[in-house]
């Protein structure tokens, strides 16, 4: 064979190989272009909120304070999206934020369902007036709603809610099982104690010793209680005995 056969077969060999290889491009092309077009596809209908509607939202958990309108206000713009473009987190922060919601959890299911269930905020206390204070002593803002018990009032510095409603809770029991309601309990910006009881009666209990001097009340006011005029405010931040305020403001000292 002479060289320029050889070279004419050559020739041949790569124009052959190099329609095989536009061949396998152009194919690999109209792959891919289909796999892109098949995802802009369904990326629409899944976000399509007329294909893929939220047709249901099913609530859950006890509700004492958040009304059904509140919550649908809170979801309007959300439920404008489809099933799947629907983002639980937001749909969660969004609930999270009515004012007497204190914790939600959503989650989808198919084919056109978000289920929700929500935990309210427990009140146990009023907190420097407006404000609240939860079973965790934890401070939220909320609206006042029918239903909501008599409670305690509570004031003190914002970060000591915690602080002030677990010394209410011990000083309210000692005073409850001998026949006493604590009404209210301040802490003062400088740590003093101050409480008011039910029947009026203040006591002023200073900066320590607390519960010893709420004993010292109660093992006193037996003998208050026999004088011909109402006891105003019990002074117990004495290292022993009390001083006595009565409604005409005279004061005595009972050691």
């Amino acid at each position: 064979m002479s060289w320029r056969e050889k070279s004419q077969r050559i020739r041949a060999l790569v124009l052959r190989a190099d329609w095989y290889l536009c061949f396998g491009v152009v194919f690999l092309f109209l792959v891919l272009l289909g796999f892109i077009m098949a995802a802009m596809k369904l990326d629409s209908l899944l976000n399509n909120a007329d294909a893929l509607p939220i047709e249901t939202v099913a609530v859950k958990g006890e509700r004492l304070y958040t009304e059904d309108k509140e919550i649908q206000l809170a979801l309007q713009d959300l439920m404008q999206r489809s099933f799947f473009s629907a983002d639980v987190n937001q749909v969660q922060d969004a609930l999270e934020a009515l004012p007497w919601v204190y914790q939600a959890s959503v989650r989808r299911e198919w084919p056109a369902k978000l289920k929700i269930y929500l935990v309210e905020q427990k009140p146990v206390a009023h907190w420097n007036g407006d404000a609240w204070l939860n079973i965790y002593g934890e401070v939220f803002d909320a609206p006042v709603k029918e239903g909501i018990p008599n409670l305690p009032y509570l004031t003190g510095p914002e970060e000591q809610g915690k602080s002030v409603l677990t010394t209410y809770q011990q000083l309210g029991e000692l005073l409850r099982i001998n026949g006493f309601n604590l009404q209210s309990l301040s802490l003062s910006p400088r740590h003093a104690w101050h409480a008011e009881l039910n029947n009026g009666i203040k006591l002023e209990l200073g900066r320590e010793d607390k519960m010893a001097r709420i004993q010292r009340f109660i093992h006193v006011y037996p003998q208050l209680a026999k004088q011909d005029k109402p006891v105003a405010i019990v002074d117990l931040r004495y290292d022993t005995g009390l001083a006595v305020g009565w409604d005409d403001a005279q004061k005595r000292a009972v050691n």
